[in-house]
Parts: structure tokens; C-alpha cells; sequence
């Protein structure tokens, strides 16, 4: 088996993976908080895991993954209050439609989805541990973490005293020991969601949410804690103190894995910035697969540009790929193929080793279509099946090339014949044209071409027959 090497950034190197378990790799990877529709900036996370657990999956006997819903906040409160509906009713609204949203993109569903509502008890049992153990307190309805009693407080943001108060915009309050301490419990009037406790009635912070789920579901230690850059601090270095503080370890994650932000026009694309581009506006112009392509095509750590110029290069790279397929009569995939199930050396080592380095996607998708490049220069059957199978499993890595090429090309999302011709109603222009060559009305054949070309339908006559695909 290869060696993995993962970029943790607890120690800001790259460093071979090693499990604490063998026989079964724990990932957690912190979700959106559920108030209004995701936007395509929060889709990297789940694309780019989502290839680091197929990854994992095929190097290891079993892979346990773990992604949150955040279900309690300030903002779902507001939306809301704004909304006139409950609380319960709008989160399951947009937890739904989040799932449904990275499942467009071709995103494999985490083994669960816990959501912080859902895992009181374990907020509650966590909080009291701290208390216990001096380092948290209560005071004035809240109870709160205190910083100081972490002599390890800020390895992972490796931030000054004054790095985290700006960037975790911290509240100087009185009931506050310290400045930096941060709230692990606060008070909940009678119009906001709440749960009785040892220091009344109230509601959870952000952070003490994820240890705890984490620690119900996965355990003490866990072996990658994944999430957008954006979380490393203050959420992340708070998880990772309380944790390491309630259960007295010196690891919570032995490998902390961040990806970078999307920006949008020249600025990080956010919700308060208003220069978002949701993922299901995005679904509706273009296919899954194209925008999950453009997710991959840049390094995961690196801050991506998000453009239409980005989604038609992605478009025109998978339509390359996925034209080989269908040119070489592989339009379809094998019905034997289970990729899922295949071990690691299995797979097109050409694709596996820039994944093996740090999820190099780039540089597995540039071998791809090297294997696409191959297919074409393939002189016998056994040869291109081979590059053909090199093309499908290499793909399925990346969560690619697993559609039917022939339905690829002939889905009317994002091309530019989506709001002209039906399918019905191109096969009809097909059959006439069929029909007046049979005819040797050439002319009236090439006007027919003509006509679906100006309407963006080109049409492929092959020895099976005339194919067409949407431009």
C-alpha cells in the first residue's frame, strides 16, 4: 500500500498518515450552520473530504466519518423570527435541502450527521467534566471556558494574545475572568430555544457542540478533524482545548486538515459580504459534475476563484473526458466495476499518488487525461479497455466519469441549447434527416444539421448510428 502524507496543520508540515486504529480511520468534518440555503463556498469542504474519505476507504478496512449540522445559533434564531416559523421546522428545511445540495455534486453521505440539538446530554456531561476539572466556570447564567488553564491554548492558530481577541471578536464582559475565555453555556430567554441545566435555562456555544459529538461518536482521539480555513480559529482551537482538557490528552486530532476559501469577484464569497452564489442556483445552470470538477481543480489548501470562466473551462475539460469514453464505445460503465469495493493498489497508480500527496486533485485530474490521451493513441481492444477501466476508477476517486456518457452529453443543464429543444424533439429532427438522406434530399439533410447546430445540437454520425450532444 503507498504511503499517505496529509499537510496538518498542528504542526503546518506534511506528514504521513498514520491511524490511530488500522482497522478503522475516524474523520470528522464540521458542516454549515443550517439558516439559509448553502452556498457553493461551503460545498469544498464536503467535495474535498469526500475524496480524502475514498481515498481512505480504498487504503484501510473501514472508514468511520462524521460531518455536523449546526441546528442552534444566534443566526437560525433571527431567520427564524424573520421567517415566522419555528426553529425545528427551518432547520430541517435547510438541513434538507443542504444534503440534497452536496448530493448534486456527487458528494458520498457521511456514515451520520449529528446536529448539536440532538446531543444535550453529552453538552451538559462535557461542560460539568470542565467544571470539575477547573477548567471552566459559572457565572452569571453562563458558563465559560477558561483560557488560562490551557498552557497549550493557541498551538493550533498559533495567534498572540492579541490575534485572538480581534480575531475572535471576542465580548470583554463581567462575568468574564479573562478576556480570551469564551462561553461553553449561556442564558436563553422565554422566546429563544433552551434546555434546563445546573445554571439554568439556556443553549449551548458553537464550540463545546462538535467536542461533544465528537466524543459520543468517535472517541477521545480521532485521526483527521477536517473544515474550512475560516474555523481554524477560534472554533477549532477552542474544540480542541476543551477536549483535550475534559478527557486530560495531550491529542484531540492527531491530523488537522483546513481548506481554503472560494472567492468571488475579489473577495471571500460569505453570507455578510453578500457575494454568494448558492449551490442550488448553481445546480440549475450547470451540471453537478461540472461544478464539482471545478471544486477539484484547484489545490485544496489554496484559496479558490470562483468564476463562470471556471466552470466553463471545468465544463470543457470533463466534456473531454467524457468524449473519449463515448468515442471508443465506453459510454457506458462496466457492470462488473465496483469501485468501491477495490483496494488501493487497484486503482491507476497515476491517479493515486498525487492523491497519496496531500489530495493532490490538480495533478489527478491532469492524469486523467493523460489516460484519455492514451485511450485515443490504443491500437487493440484489450489496450483501450484498459485505459478506458484507468479512466472510469481513476475518476471515481475524484467522484467523476461514473454517468453514462451518452447522458452526459444530453442533459440540458448548463448548455447552450437548455431552453430550446427537447430530447424528444431532437430525435424527431434525427429521424427527418434520417429520412431525407435515405431520400437523397442531401440538401434538406444539411439544412436539418443546420438548423439543431444554430440551436446548439451537434450531431455525430458513427457506424451505430447518429449521436448528438448539446453544446
Amino acid at each position: 500500500m503507498p504511503d499517505i502524507y496529509l499537510h496538518n496543520t498542528l504542526t503546518g508540515s506534511k506528514e504521513l498518515f498514520v491511524p490511530v486504529n488500522p482497522e478503522c480511520v475516524t474523520i470528522y468534518v464540521c458542516g454549515p450552520t443550517v439558516y439559509d440555503l448553502a452556498h457553493i463556498g461551503n460545498a469544498r469542504p464536503p467535495v474535498v473530504f469526500d475524496v480524502l474519505v475514498r481515498l481512505l476507504s480504498a487504503a484501510y478496512p473501514a472508514v468511520k466519518y462524521v460531518a455536523n449540522i449546526t441546528d442552534i445559533d444566534d443566526k437560525i434564531n433571527a431567520a427564524a423570527a424573520e421567517n415566522s416559523e419555528t426553529i425545528a421546522e427551518l432547520t430541517q428545511r435547510f438541513s434538507e435541502a443542504y444534503l440534497q445540495d452536496i448530493d448534486s455534486l456527487g458528494a458520498r453521505k457521511a456514515h451520520l450527521y449529528p446536529r448539536a440539538t440532538h446531543h444535550i446530554d453529552a453538552i451538559l456531561a462535557m461542560i460539568e467534566v470542565l467544571i470539575e476539572k477547573g477548567h471552566a466556570y459559572p457565572s452569571k447564567g453562563h458558563v465559560l471556558f477558561h483560557v488560562p488553564s490551557d498552557p497549550n491554548y493557541g498551538e493550533l492558530s498559533k495567534r498572540s494574545l492579541d490575534e485572538m481577541i480581534d480575531g475572535a471578536r471576542v465580548e470583554v464582559a463581567d462575568y468574564k475572568r479573562d478576556p480570551k475565555d469564551f462561553v461553553l453555556w449561556k442564558p436563553s430567554s422565554a422566546d429563544l430555544p433552551g434546555w434546563d441545566s445546573p445554571w439554568g435555562r439556556g443553549r449551548p456555544g458553537w464550540h463545546i457542540e462538535c467536542s461533544a459529538m465528537i466524543h459520543q461518536h468517535l472517541g477521545t482521539t480521532i485521526d483527521i478533524h477536517g473544515g474550512g480555513s475560516d474555523l481554524m480559529f477560534p472554533h477549532h482551537e477552542n474544540e480542541s482545548a476543551q477536549s483535550r482538557c475534559a478527557h486530560q490528552t495531550s491529542v484531540f486530532a492527531r491530523y488537522w486538515m483546513h481548506s481554503g476559501m472560494l472567492n468571488f469577484g475579489g473577495e471571500k464569497m460569505s453570507k455578510s459580504l453578500g457575494n454568494i452564489q448558492s449551490i442550488r442556483s448553481l445546480t440549475e445552470q450547470h451540471q453537478g459534475e461540472v461544478l464539482r470538477y471545478a471544486l477539484l481543480s484547484g489545490q485544496y489548501r489554496s484559496t479558490l476563484n470562483w468564476s463562470d470562466e471556471q466552470i466553463g473551462q471545468a465544463r470543457a475539460s470533463l466534456d473531454g473526458l467524457y468524449q473519449v469514453l463515448r468515442d471508443f464505445d465506453y459510454a457506458e460503465p462496466s457492470a462488473t466495476a465496483n469501485y468501491a469495493e477495490q483496494p488501493i493498489d487497484a486503482f491507476p497508480a497515476s491517479v493515486i499518488q498525487p492523491l497519496c500527496d496531500d489530495l493532490n486533485t490538480p495533478q489527478a485530474l491532469a492524469a486523467l487525461h493523460g489516460a484519455a490521451a492514451e485511450l485515443r493513441r490504443c491500437d487493440n481492444d484489450e489496450a483501450r479497455a484498459r485505459c478506458a477501466d484507468t479512466l472510469r476508477s481513476g475518476g471515481w476517486l475524484l467522484g467523476l466519469l461514473q454517468q453514462n456518457a451518452e447522458s452526459y452529453f444530453t442533459q440540458a443543464t448548463g448548455r447552450a441549447s437548455d431552453k430550446t429543444l427537447s430530447a424528444q424533439e431532437i430525435e424527431g429532427h434525427i429521424a427527418a434527416r434520417k429520412a431525407a438522406r435515405a431520400n437523397k434530399e442531401f440538401s434538406k439533410a444539411d439544412a436539418i444539421r443546420d438548423e439543431l447546430l444554430a440551436l446548439g445540437i451537434e450531431l455525430e454520425d458513427s457506424r451505430e448510428g447518429t449521436r448528438w450532444r448539446r453544446q
